[in-house]
């Protein structure tokens, strides 16, 4: 097993020094901004917030981002998988979060967030029984699907948005993500050690640099934003409970589990502790952490939380596998959630800047479900059939994004999202093919192949 540098330890336990711990943890943030200040700014939108207040919600969803992170990172008795697993706002219940808002208003969001968190939570060590139909033919399947399913955001990104927007796909957009792109990966190849760890925050910093001079860097929300705000319990006022909302939001929080269950066992596979049947408690521990996270949010403001899917890219492109190096990223969230001038000092990062480096970054998600795959043995009609239908349906809702509108909405919930339906979709095949049909679905040992390479000559 690959090693620290320091006394034999794991790497994803190693404490690196204190500023490259900060450089490698701010790369994070800037990986993953995006998503966090997404998830608010539509639903703000969407049910009529004023602006100040979308300012205020945004500030407190970095710092419990930051929050969530350490919990998760770090963790205390059964709460937090101890991978460097980056939490941030889901997407998945953006939808029915909307409808929510509409009838119930705030209160009725955090209500419901508030409730599904707990449900989450008490749930989660009978969630991780699962575990054991996640086989290398499933697990492969879900991490491939995570990456396709990223990187149509990472183009959107790089055109500037998305279709319909001013300005989206204007050939200065193209230009200023391509040169990210290629400064990231010049960085990586012709740079080693240190900086050639931080290729992304470069490409990320120069390619800002350069977008300024095509007119694309905003900083004026630096000069409006406050120099210090923290975000209180109940801002807002007390949450509603009310029963159909909060069975809403429990049915999101399951598929939340889905998604987390997928980003787990990708970055597992990546820093050489994957998660493997038996190891139940450990996969419990992760869940729990989302959960607690959801219901800290609900109190503080926010949304539910999950493991943010873009970072398990850097993990393996930077192929830093210290789980402190994203409890630092946690502390800058934490830090620009208490400081908003700096937040929006980060959030000037044009989108095609980000769409540059996103698709270095989601491409190598896609790499590593690829990697996962080739310990499957795709001889085997069974197992290509299980790869064929779960990237099918995992990419279909981004190929086609209204494919589910006209059906319940607690279908374009579940289904809505290429990831947790690539998940079913893995799972029920996997269990029809091989648990109920017989086999494992690994490639078969050397000597097994050898024996029956044998047998194939002597029947020629």
């Amino acid at each position: 097993m690959d090693r620290g540098v320091g006394g034999g330890r794991d790497p994803v336990d190693e404490v690196l020094p204190v500023g490259k711990m900060a450089v490698f943890g701010l790369q994070h943030v800037l990986a993953m901004y995006a998503g966090v200040i997404a998830v608010p700014l539509i639903i703000a939108s969407a049910i009529g917030l004023p602006e100040r207040e979308v300012t205020y919600i945004t500030a407190a969803s970095f710092f419990v981002c930051g929050v969530a992170t350490l919990i998760q990172s770090v963790g205390f008795w059964r709460v937090g998988i101890r991978l460097p697993i980056v939490q941030g706002t889901s997407f998945v219940t953006v939808s029915p979060m909307i409808a929510i808002g509409g009838h119930y208003g705030l209160k009725g969001i955090y209500g419901s967030v508030i409730a599904a968190g707990v449900f989450g939570f008490l749930i989660s060590p009978y969630y991780s029984k699962l575990l054991r139909f996640f086989p290398p033919v499933v697990s492969g399947s879900v991490i491939t699907v995570i990456g396709l399913s990223l990187t149509p955001v990472a183009i959107g990104w790089a055109a500037g948005g998305q279709p319909g927007q001013k300005g989206y796909g204007a050939p200065e957009n193209i230009l200023v993500a391509l040169i990210t792109l290629v400064l990231v990966l010049a960085i990586t190849r012709f740079f080693g050690g240190f900086i050639g760890r931080i290729a992304v925050l470069l490409g990320l910093v120069i390619g800002t640099v350069i977008a300024a001079f095509f007119g694309m860097v905003d900083i004026s929300g630096v000069g409006k934003a406050g120099w210090f705000g923290v975000t209180t319990p109940f801002h807002y006022g007390l949450p509603a409970f009310h029963l159909v909302p909060i069975v809403t939001m429990m049915l999101a929080m399951l598929v939340i589990m889905v998604e987390t269950t997928s980003d787990m066992l990708a970055i597992g596979e990546i820093v050489g502790k994957p998660l493997r049947e038996g190891e139940e408690e450990r996969l419990a521990d992760g869940l729990r952490a989302d959960s607690l996270s959801t219901v800290i949010g609900g109190v503080l403001n926010t949304y539910p939380f999950s493991a943010f899917a873009q970072n398990v890219g850097l993990v393996r492109y930077t192929n830093l596998k210290s789980r402190f190096i994203v409890a630092a990223g946690g502390v800058i969230l934490v830090l620009l959630g208490l400081f908003p001038k700096f937040a929006a000092l980060v959030t000037a990062i044009p989108l095609p800047v980000l769409g540059g480096a996103g698709l270095v970054l989601f491409g190598t998600v896609a790499a590593s479900g690829v990697q996962t795959l080739s310990r499957v043995d795709l001889s085997d009609n069974r197992n290509i059939t299980i790869v064929a239908v779960s990237l099918a349906l995992g990419i279909l809702p981004g190929a086609a994004p209204t494919f589910y509108d006209k059906l319940p909405e607690w279908v374009q919930v579940v289904f809505g999202s290429g990831i947790t339906s690539a998940s079913i979709a893995a799972i029920v095949l996997n269990v029809g093919f091989h648990i109920l049909g017989g086999g494992t679905g690994r490639r078969p040992a050397p000597a097994t192949e050898a024996v029956e390479h044998a047998q194939q000559a002597e029947e020629v």
